[in-house]
């Protein structure tokens, strides 16, 4: 196959290829091809129109120079070890997120391999990266990405990503890869040049959103999905923020993307996972295809985190208002949703729908901490900056015990005291101000202060961000008691069939506001979480299987979370 690029807009377009131009026909769709047959390693790009400057490849492979210049050929040839490799479903697994950036001292994919032993350890069953296809600058959290068929060059490109991919699956890990296709970033967009992506009458928070009711725009994110799955041997996608997808099609992309991923696990008869990043609380979205729902297979569950944080910390400031009573926790902790109708005040309307009962709880991914409630704060501190170790273990049980897909984000299991906060490197000095200007305004409804917001730009706010593997492996501290305590908790989440037991009819709850405390029954087992000054009296439970402090004479310690068998 030649080189071919869709591209309607342009009157002409060239080939640049090491050097040398060459025509480009087009037909009646707007695809444009030449028949020079692309050969490994070759540097190019596409002249359009009267412009003088190549711009890259769409669908490139590679960006050895970044967004701006010259794509390369990429040879997809890999020699794979994981032909025994038979996946990892997510009922039943527990999620490790990271950033491969701040994830290791050098922030690539090759590093992180090196880490793999650690999570193996742990007791996860996938990893999810965050966002890696190519963006302008050094460093960014991903999702303003651009070159979406690209892993960045400094993550080590596409060879290291198959490494890594090959690497994991060889420890028995699933890897799931975060995807971002509800915008483009700021900086190295070409594609309007092209085609017509994106819909002019349709924007979102960071930008014009894609026209989905192009059959060749759906094409480029639906391939590219199926990319990350097939040529890259990833066992699943985490879909960014699809509640700002806009599709009014007959049937709707995330539907669509649903049958075509199901599909290609027949194939290749391994389990394929979907998870979306939706702020609709839409059940629709999880729900099966055969009743009416679009088939994904789990959604992120942010009010568990909202009740959870609330519940661990106090605070109650913007959209954590709703979530001040234990009720907030008890109802998500047995229903999935808190806001299933209710009036949500930070979004001044009713908000969501109810989970069916039916629905097996795994499809929900629940965390106390992840990439964005961290580094969306102002300052990007975890729990383990202003809990203290007794409500940094509860926060543990709450994640690892719950009814739902546990989920940790990287250095949580040791209570890293690293910040992990909001970092850019755009090199364009307008774009970088505007971006911090943006969050500090985010930041005052949130009653934060904004002067202790940390420049995006800085290349400090990126390099403390990274973890610190000193401390989980430092001796006897309190890093090194908070890694045993969630390898302990993960083991027990093996052991015990009702802490992974996916039927809600099989949950219930009890709380107090006063003192505070709250009790989550799930099948034979009581999740028993004292948040009071005072021991919270229990009758004497059968077993102890888990407990955060020592239990007295008069029942569970303050501060603490005990699992046990009444």
């Amino acid at each position: 196959m030649g080189f071919e690029v869709w591209a309607p807009l342009p009157a002409s377009v060239r080939l640049l290829v090491d050097g040398e131009t060459h025509e480009m026909t087009r037909d009646e769709g707007g695809w444009w091809r030449a028949d020079t047959e692309p050969q490994p390693g070759q540097r190019y790009g596409y002249l359009l129109d009267d412009r003088s400057d190549p711009v890259p490849d769409p669908r490139s492979l590679r960006q050895p120079e970044g967004v701006h210049a010259l794509s390369q050929v990429q040879d997809r040839a890999f020699e794979w070890t994981d032909d025994r490799w038979t996946g990892r479903q997510l009922a039943g697994s527990v999620i490790y997120e990271l950033h491969v950036g701040t994830f290791t001292p050098a922030g690539t994919l090759d590093s992180a391999i090196e880490r793999l032993p650690h999570l193996v350890e742990l007791g996860v069953d996938l990893v999810e990266l965050l966002p890696v296809n190519s963006f302008n600058g050094t460093w960014n959290w991903g999702y303003d990405g651009v070159l979406w068929y690209a892993v960045d060059e400094s993550y080590g490109g596409p060879d290291a990503y198959r490494r890594f991919v090959d690497a994991c699956h060889a420890a028995g890990l699933g890897v799931i890869q975060d995807v971002v296709y509800n915008h483009l970033g700021p900086s190295g967009n070409y594609l309007p040049l092209f085609a017509p992506y994106l819909h002019e009458d349709s924007a979102n928070t960071w930008g014009s959103s894609l026209d989905l009711g192009r059959p060749e725009v759906r094409a480029h994110i639906l391939e590219n999905a199926l990319m990350w799955l097939d040529d890259f041997h990833v066992d699943g996608l985490r879909l960014d923020a699809v509640h700002a997808l806009v599709d009014d099609s007959p049937t709707h992309l995330l539907q669509e993307l649903a049958e075509r991923v199901d599909g290609l696990s027949a194939h290749l008869r391994r389990p394929l996972t979907l998870i979306a990043e939706s702020d609709m609380n839409d059940p629709r979205l999880i729900t099966p295809r055969e009743g009416g729902g679009y088939g994904l297979h789990a959604q992120w569950s942010d009010d568990y985190h909202h009740a959870v944080h609330v519940a661990l910390t106090g605070e109650t400031a913007g959209y954590y208002a709703d979530f001040a009573s234990l009720e907030a926790l008890a109802k998500t902790a047995t229903r999935g949703f808190f806001h299933d109708g209710t009036w949500s005040s930070f979004r001044g309307r009713e908000h969501g729908r109810p989970v069916p009962s039916e629905t097996p709880t795994w499809r929900l991914v629940a965390y106390a901490q992840d990439h964005d409630q961290i580094g969306n704060r102002a300052t990007g501190d975890r729990l383990s900056q202003t809990l203290d170790d007794d409500l940094l273990a509860v926060a543990a049980v709450l994640a690892l015990t719950g009814p739902f897909t546990p989920m940790l984000f990287m250095g949580e299991e040791w209570g890293a005291s690293t910040p992990w906060q909001f970092f850019t490197a755009h090199p364009e000095p307008e774009l970088g101000a505007a971006t911090a200007e943006g969050r500090i305004a985010e930041f005052e409804r949130m009653g934060w202060d904004p002067s202790v917001v940390p420049d995006p730009q800085d290349p400090e706010t990126f390099r403390r961000s990274k973890l610190d593997w000193d401390e989980p492996y430092g001796g006897e501290s309190r890093h090194s008691r908070l890694l045993d305590l969630h390898r302990d908790l993960i083991a027990l989440r093996r052991r015990e069939p009702e802490l992974t037991d996916p039927r809600f009819d099989r949950l219930s709850a009890e709380w107090s506001d006063d003192p505070r405390w709250i009790r989550i029954r799930r099948g034979a087992l009581e999740i028993v979480v004292n948040l009071a000054d005072v021991p919270l009296p229990i009758d004497s439970p059968r077993e102890v299987l888990f407990a955060s402090r020592p239990f007295g004479d008069d029942g569970v310690p303050p501060r603490s979370a005990a699992v046990i068998r009444p």
